[in-house]
This record gives C-alpha cells, structure tokens and sequence, in this order.
C-alpha cells in the first residue's frame, strides 16, 4: 500500500518562475486492483508514477511504500527495491532489437534458469505468442506483440506493483484493449497503476483518478466511466 502525504514536485527550483509539477495532496493507494491516473499533458501523472517508482524525488512530502519511507532510502535500497518488487511498461517497448522475443523477456529475470525460461514461455503463451513468435526479433513482430512482450517482460520477477505510463498509446483499439484484459487479469493481486490520456481504455479499471494541473481533480469508479 502506498500513503502520500502532501507529495510537491516543483522543478527551476533557482529560478524566479518556478514550475510546480505535484502541487502538494495526499493519496492512498491499495494492494491490489488496477487504478487508472488520467489527465492531459502537463497535469502531472507521469511526474506522480516516477515518484512512487522511486524514478525521482519530490521536493517536499512523504510517500511510504508497506512501511518504508521511500524518500529516505538510499540509491542502493530504491534500486533494490525496483529491481524486486516494481515492474514497469512504456508507451515504447523498448525491447533490445537484436534479441528474440523469448530473450527480451528472461534477460529481465532476477536470475538466468531453465526455470525462468520456461517461466517467460508460459508468460508469452498467456498473451497470446506462440512458439514461432518466441524467436522473432522486435522488428518482426507486430505493435501489440511488440507490447505484450514487454509486459511479459514486466511481469517476469512477479513485481507487487506494476507502473504502466501510456502503455496503449501507440496502439489500435483492438490490440489496446487486449493489453489492458493483460493488466486487468494481474491486477487480481497485484497493484497496476496505468497512465493515461485516454479514458476509453479504463473501463475496468477498479478506481480513477483524474489529475490536473499537478493536483487532484476527482475520482471515480471504474464502472462509471
């Protein structure tokens, strides 16, 4: 669970005009479900998931992850901590272009075995990449492939919390949809936050959460939207 406690990201901090990414609120978020964080460019959203990832530090507040006190880690203990219990998703891919499909995902593993490739395999079948497509390089394989490999990638140490910033934004709505079924499905005991530009896409989100301006606009619930 994530409390955060009067969370303020002001950036040209020497400057006469400074610019207020988080503009000081609290939130609370669960242990599990998927929660939609929804706003226009500039709002805040992105600046919000790289706090909570331990991708930046806020200027001013607290945010405690399960107790921990994350603005107080070291860079060693938030690395850790990335590497054991977050995940995350882009709206680029960014898998390696001369690796396979199979590989992109296992390289990303806490650990190389014939466990854990076995392990990508079943993660890959799930999102619907047969054999033939787990020897392709990048290139070869379609948009959505492209996407649902990197969430097989995400997914592959088991991450309690998975941050996915655009992750349908350079997609269709077919294959849109289909990588939201993927984070909706791990959501069920996992915490999927998705962040996004695009209300359609958070239809079975479990809570949304509007943003604008670096503070919160409203929430509502995912069935309403």
């Amino acid at each position: 669970m994530f409390v955060i406690k009067n969370i303020t990201m002001i950036y040209n901090m020497d400057k006469s005009e400074k610019v207020y990414a988080l503009g000081g609120f609290d939130l609370t978020l669960p242990d599990s479900g998927l929660i939609g964080i929804i706003g226009p460019s500039g709002s805040g959203k992105s600046t919000l998931m790289y706090c909570l990832s331990t991708l930046k530090k806020p200027t001013e507040g607290q945010i405690v992850y399960n107790g921990k006190e994350l603005t107080a880690l070291s860079d060693h203990e938030r690395e850790d901590l990335r590497r054991n219990e977050f995940g995350f998703v882009f709206q680029r891919h960014f898998l390696v272009p001369y690796m396979s499909a199979l590989d992109n995902v296992v390289v990303a593993a806490a650990e190389y075995s014939g466990k854990m490739v076995e392990k990508a395999k079943g993660l890959l079948e799930g999102f619907g990449l047969g054999e033939k497509e787990y020897h392709k390089r990048p290139a070869q394989l379609s948009g959505g492939q492209r996407q649902r490999t990197a969430i097989a990638r995400a997914m592959i140490n088991d991450p309690k919390v998975l941050f996915a910033d655009e992750p349908t934004a350079a997609l269709d709505h077919d294959n849109a949809f289909a990588v939201m079924d993927v984070l909706k499905d791990y959501a069920g005991t996992k915490l999927v936050l998705v962040i996004t530009h695009d209300r359609s896409i958070l239809k079975q989100a479990d809570r949304v959460i509007e943003m604008w301006d670096g503070n919160l606009g409203g929430e509502r619930n995912g069935d309403v939207i």
